[in-house]
C-alpha cells in the first residue's frame, strides 16, 4: 500500500485532535474530488515499517483521541488488508481510541468486512459535488456518519455535524 502523507494533528478528520493516514489508491473518480492526487494507488510512498512505527509514536500522546484512515480510499481493495492490520493493531495497543475510516463506497457494500470489527466510525459514500456541504465531516449530504460497535451500526447522523 502507498500513502501520501501522515497528518499528526487534524480536528477536521473525526472528533477530537488525530492522526490522519492519507492513502493512495480510489477508483470512486469523484467529480470535485478535494483530493485527486490520491486517487492512482502508485502514487506516494511505500506504506513501510518506518511508517507505521511513525504512525504509532504519534498516537501515543493522551491527547490524541484516535485515527482517521482517509484518502484515497483506505477500503480500496489494494488498500483494506493494510488498513485492517492497522486497526486490529490500534485497537490492540490503544483501545480507549477511537478509529474513523472515510470511504466511497456504501456501509452495505462493505460491512461484512473484517475491518469493521475494529473501526468506531465509518463516513460513507462518494462525494457528490452538487450535493456538497459544509458539515464537518463529510463534504456532501449523501454522505453518512455511521458509528459502529464490533461491526454494527450502533447510529447513523445526518444532522449533527
Amino acid at each position: 500500500m502507498n500513502y501520501q502523507k501522515i497528518t499528526p494533528i487534524s480536528v477536521a478528520d473525526g472528533l477530537g485532535c488525530r492522526v490522519v493516514l492519507w492513502v493512495s489508491g480510489c477508483e470512486h473518480d469523484c467529480v470535485g474530488c478535494h483530493n485527486p492526487d490520491t486517487h492512482d494507488a502508485e502514487s506516494g510512498y511505500l506504506f513501510g515499517e518506518e511508517a507505521e512505527n511513525r504512525l504509532f509514536e504519534l498516537l501515543q500522546p493522551e491527547y490524541i483521541a484516535g485515527v482517521t484512515f482517509s484518502g484515497g480510499d483506505p477500503l480500496y481493495f489494494p488498500n483494506v488488508g493494510t488498513i485492517t492490520r492497522l486497526a486490529k493493531r490500534t485497537r490492540s495497543e490503544f483501545p480507549k481510541k477511537d478509529i474513523w475510516v472515510y470511504t466511497g463506497y456504501l456501509y452495505e457494500e462493505v460491512k461484512d468486512l473484517e475491518l469493521m470489527q475494529y473501526i468506531d466510525v465509518l463516513v460513507d459514500g462518494k462525494y457528490e459535488q452538487d450535493k456538497r456541504c459544509v458539515g464537518q465531516f463529510y463534504g456532501s449530504t449523501n454522505q453518512r456518519i455511521i458509528f459502529l460497535k464490533n461491526g454494527r451500526v450502533q447510529n447513523i447522523d445526518y444532522e449533527s455535524y
